[in-house]
C-alpha cells in the first residue's frame, strides 16, 4: 500500500498554480485536498483530445458547477488555450469558481504569447518530499542516496527504488523532452545531462561543460534553461554584498533531488564516496531550503558567497535587514576553519545569524556559528528557526 504523505504546503484559499517536476506528488495532494472538485487530467490522451476538438466544452461545463465549486486542471501546459477560458471566467466571476492548475514545464506556458492569467491566480512549489514530510527519522545517506520522490520513498528495498530512479530519468527524457521537441538532438542532450549531474552543485563553467559534454557552448546554456524551464533544476547565484573584496559572480546549478543526480550519473548502484557525499549533502540542504521558502511563506532570497581567493559560504537567505548564512560540511567532525568565513562576515554585520551543518552527532557553539547535526538542522529549518529571526534557544 502507498504512503499517504503530508505535505507542509497549505491549500490557497484562491485560484493558483502549482508548479513541480513530475513526480513530486502535486496531483496525490491535490486529491487529498481536494476530494469534490472537477477534475482535468490533460496527461490522459482522451481528456485532452475532447477539450481540443470542442473547445467550448471546458467552459459549459463549469458553468453547470455550483457557486464556489474548485476546478482541477492537472498539467496545463499541455492545452496553453484554456487559460484563455480560465481568464474570462474569473474576469465575468471572480467567485463563482476556483482552480488549481497544475504544470510541471513552465517552457510551454511561456512561449507563444501563452495568457498567463496575470493577477488572477497566485503560484506555488512542489518539491520531493522534505525529511519531516517523510517522518520516521531517515538517514542521512538513506536521503543522499534516493532523494525525496514519494514513488521512491514508497520502497523500502534498495533495488526498487534503484529501478524507479532509472525509470524516472528515462520517463522525463522521452516525455518532457522527446514529446515536447525541447532539444533539437536527444543524443547531445544525454551527454549533458550526465556531465551536469557530475558538475552538480559547483561552480558552473558553461566552456568546460560545453567541452566535456561534445556541444557547443550556446547549446549548453539552451540546456540548461530546459531543465530550469522543466524545474529539473535551478541556479544558485552568487551574492555580491559590499564586502571589501571582489565576488566570484559566476552562479552554482543544482539538480533538483539527490536520487536523480546519481541517477543521471551513473551512480546508484555506486557507493557514497566523499566528495559525491559533500556535494550530495550541499543538494538536499539546498533543497530543504527552497521547500521552506515556498511552504512556510518567508519569502527572501537565496544565493552563496565566494571570494577570488576560494572562501565560500554555501548559502546566504537575505530577506530585508536579515541575512542568514550557513556552511554545510559532509564530514563527521567540525573543525574551527571551518567557521571562519562565517564568523567574519557576522562580524562585518553582513550576515546576521550563522549556522553550521555537518554529518557528526554533536550539536556545537563555535564563535557564532551554531553548528548542528543534519538531521537536528532539518528540524529547526521545518519549525521556522532558521530563515528568521527568531532568538534561537
Amino acid at each position: 500500500m502507498l504512503a499517504m504523505y503530508t505535505r507542509n504546503l497549505p491549500l490557497p484559499e484562491r485560484s493558483f498554480l502549482l508548479l513541480g517536476p513530475r513526480g513530486t506528488g502535486k496531483t496525490t495532494w491535490l486529491r487529498g485536498c481536494l476530494p469534490r472538485a472537477r477534475w482535468y487530467n490533460l496527461l490522459l490522451d482522451r481528456e485532452l483530445l475532447r477539450l481540443m476538438r470542442e473547445p467550448g466544452t471546458f467552459r459549459r461545463e463549469i458553468e453547470a458547477l455550483p457557486h464556489g465549486s474548485w476546478v482541477v486542471v492537472d498539467e496545463v501546459q499541455k492545452l496553453p488555450s484554456i487559460l484563455n477560458e480560465i481568464h474570462d471566467a474569473l474576469a465575468a466571476a471572480p467567485r463563482r469558481w476556483r482552480f488549481a492548475l497544475t504544470g510541471s514545464s513552465a517552457r510551454r506556458l511561456r512561449r507563444d504569447n501563452v495568457n498567463l492569467l496575470a493577477g488572477r491566480v497566485v503560484t506555488r512549489r512542489m518539491l520531493p518530499l522534505t525529511a519531516a514530510e517523510i517522518g520516521g527519522a531517515p538517514t542521512a545517506d538513506d536521503l543522499l542516496r534516493f532523494g525525496g520522490l514519494p514513488l521512491v520513498r514508497n520502497e523500502r528495498a534498495h533495488a526498487a527504488r534503484i529501478d524507479l530512479l532509472e525509470a524516472y530519468v528515462e520517463t522525463y527524457l522521452t516525455q518532457e523532452i522527446r514529446a515536447e521537441a525541447l532539444v533539437r538532438s536527444l543524443e547531445s542532450f544525454t551527454r549533458f545531462l550526465e556531465v551536469a549531474a557530475l558538475a552538480n552543485a559547483q561552480v558552473t563553467n558553461v566552456a568546460s561543460l560545453a567541452r566535456d559534454s561534445a556541444v557547443a557552448r550556446p547549446t549548453v546554456q539552451g540546456y540548461f534553461e530546459v531543465l530550469v524551464d522543466t524545474l529539473i533544476g535551478a541556479w544558485l547565484p552568487a551574492w555580491r554584498a559590499r564586502a571589501k573584496v571582489k565576488e566570484v559572480s559566476h552562479p552554482k546549478f543544482y539538480l533538483f533531488d539527490t536520487g536523480v543526480v546519481r541517477a543521471l550519473s551513473r551512480r546508484l548502484r555506486e557507493p557514497l564516496e566523499g566528495a559525491e557525499r559533500g556535494m550530495l549533502l550541499e543538494t538536499l540542504v539546498f533543497h530543504e531550503l527552497r521547500a521552506q521558502i515556498a511552504y512556510s511563506g518567508c519569502g527572501g532570497e537565496l544565493s552563496y558567497y565566494r571570494t577570488p581567493s576560494g572562501t565560500e559560504i554555501d548559502f546566504v537567505w537575505r530577506r530585508g535587514r536579515l541575512s542568514v548564512g550557513i556552511e554545510v560540511k559532509a564530514g563527521t567532525r567540525w573543525r574551527p576553519e571551518y567557521a571562519r568565513a562565517l564568523a567574519q562576515l557576522h562580524g562585518a554585520g553582513i550576515v546576521t545569524d550563522c549556522w553550521g551543518v555537518y554529518l557528526g552527532d554533536a550539536p556545537l557553539q563555535d564563535g557564532p556559528v551554531r553548528v548542528l547535526p543534519l538531521p537536528m538542522f532539518l528540524r529547526e529549518l521545518s519549525a521556522g528557526r532558521v530563515l528568521s529571526s527568531a532568538k534561537r534557544r
